[in-house]
C-alpha cells in the first residue's frame, strides 16, 4: 500500500508539504525565501557555500525509524522499521519534486521583495537537501536517484540516523554525509531519539564505523537539549571520535509548539552562547578539531577536522562544479579533492 494515507497527504498539504508520489514529499526552506529577496543564508551557506535560493529541500521516504523528542516534523510523518511499501521510481520522484519546487519558486518570484539575479538563480536547482523528514538510505532505490541528481549537477547532502547501517554501508558517494547523532550513549539515546529498533544502539555503533571509513565528507549533527544531552563532553568526544567525522555541527534546538506533548520545554532549549561554550569545551577535549564557523541565527556552530585548516585559512567550503566535473569524469569524489576557501565573514567569532 501507499505509506503516505489519503488523509495524511491532505494533513501535509495543509501545513505547506507538497507530498511527491506516495512517499516522497519536498517544502520550500525559509532560508530559500530568504536568500532569494537578498536576506541571509542558511548555514549551510555560512559553513559550506551552498546558495540557499538554489537549494531544494527534500526527502525521498518521509517514515522514520526514531521519533525524537526534538523534531518539530515527527508528528506528521509515519514510522517504519522496513519497506513494505508501494515504490515509487527514481525517475518519477526526482521529476515531480523539481516541478513541484519550481511552482513554488514562481510564486515566490512574483514578490516585489525578489532580487532579479537570484531569480534567474533560483529556477537551476544546484542543491538537494535531503534532510527534510524520514530516512533517506531506507528508500530501495536511493543510489539511483543520487546518480540522477549528480547528473544534473545537483549537489547531495544526506542526513541519516545511523538505524540502517547496511544501507548506509551500500550508499554510493554524496556531497556530504551527515549523521545525526542525538546523544552520546544508550540510555539518552534511548530517551531522547525514541528509536523504535531493539538494538538502536548496536545499529547506530555499526554506523558511526561505517561513517569513519567513507572517502567523502562526513558530518556529525548534534541536536542540543539543555539539560538532556550537553553534560556528557567526554562521552560525546569519544563517541565522535569513533565515527572521526570531516566536521562536527552543533545546532541548539530551538522550540516548537510540539514539544509540549513530549516534555520538552523552553527550558530545554540552549542560547547560542551555551552552544558556544559547549562547542569550545567539545574542542578542548578533540584534539584534532578546532571552531571554523558559527551561524547566530541558526544557534549552530562548526567544529571542523584541523586537516581543513591550511596557514590559518579554513577550507570547510565546497566546489561544487568541482564536484559535478569529478562525477561526470566517472570519478568517485574524495573530501580533500572538492574544498574551496571559507571566506572571513563565514568564520567562527
Amino acid at each position: 500500500g501507499a505509506m503516505i494515507s489519503e488523509e495524511r497527504r491532505a494533513r501535509m498539504e495543509s501545513q505547506g508539504w507538497d507530498v511527491v508520489g506516495s512517499h516522497s514529499a519536498t517544502k520550500l526552506c525559509r532560508w530559500t525565501k530568504s536568500m532569494l529577496q537578498g536576506k541571509g543564508g542558511c548555514y549551510k551557506h555560512t559553513f559550506y557555500g551552498i546558495m540557499s535560493h538554489q537549494c531544494m529541500e527534500h526527502t525521498p521516504n518521509v517514515s522514520c525509524a526514531n521519533k525524537c523528542v526534538f523534531c518539530w516534523r515527527n508528528h506528521i510523518n509515519p514510522v517504519a522499521l522496513d519497506w513494505k511499501f508501494d515504490q515509487d521510481s527514481p525517475e518519477s520522484i526526482l521529476e515531480e519534486s523539481l516541478k513541484k519546487h519550481y511552482a513554488t519558486i514562481e510564486r515566490q518570484c512574483l514578490s516585489p521583495n525578489a532580487l532579479e539575479h537570484r531569480k534567474v538563480e533560483a529556477r537551476q536547482v544546484r542543491h538537494c537537501a535531503l534532510s527534510l523528514v524520514g530516512e533517506p538510505v531506507a528508500y530501495p532505490a536511493i543510489a539511483k536517484f543520487l546518480a540522477l541528481l549528480h547528473e544534473k549537477r545537483i549537489s547531495s547532502f544526506l542526513v541519516t540516523n545511523g538505524q540502517f547501517p547496511d544501507a548506509l554501508q551500500a550508499l554510493p558517494p554524496v556531497t556530504q554525509l551527515y549523521l545525526s547523532c542525538d546523544a552520546p550513549d544508550r540510555s539518552s539515546l534511548e530517551a531522547v531519539g525514541k528509536p523504535l529498533f531493539k538494538d538502536f544502539w548496536e545499529r547506530y555503533e555499526a554506523s558511526l564505523d561505517i561513517l569513519r571509513l567513507r572517502k567523502e565528507r562526513t558530518v556529525c549533527r548534534l541536536t542540543l537539549l539543555r539539560g538532556k544531552n550537553m553534560d556528557q563532553v567526554d562521552a560525546w568526544a569519544q563517541l565522535l571520535e569513533r565515527g572521526s567525522p570531516d566536521f562536527v555541527e552543533l545546532k541548539g534546538a530551538t522550540f516548537a509548539p510540539v514539544f509540549g506533548g513530549k516534555g520538552l520545554t523552553m527550558m530545554n532549549m540552549p542560547t547560542h552562547q551555551e552552544v558556544r561554550e559547549f562547542a569550545k569545551r567539545l574542542a578542548d577535549t578533540m584534539p584534532g578539531y578546532d571552531l571554523a564557523c558559527e551561524h547566530e541565527h541558526s544557534n549552530s556552530v562548526l567544529l571542523a577536522s584541523r586537516r581543513f585548516l591550511q596557514g590559518d585559512v579554513w577550507n570547510t567550503w565546497i566546489d561544487f562544479d568541482l564536484f559535478s566535473d569529478l562525477v561526470e569524469a566517472g570519478k568517485k569524489p574524495e573530501t580533500m579533492d572538492y574544498i574551496a576557501q571559507t571566506p572571513d565573514w563565514a568564520r567562527y567569532g
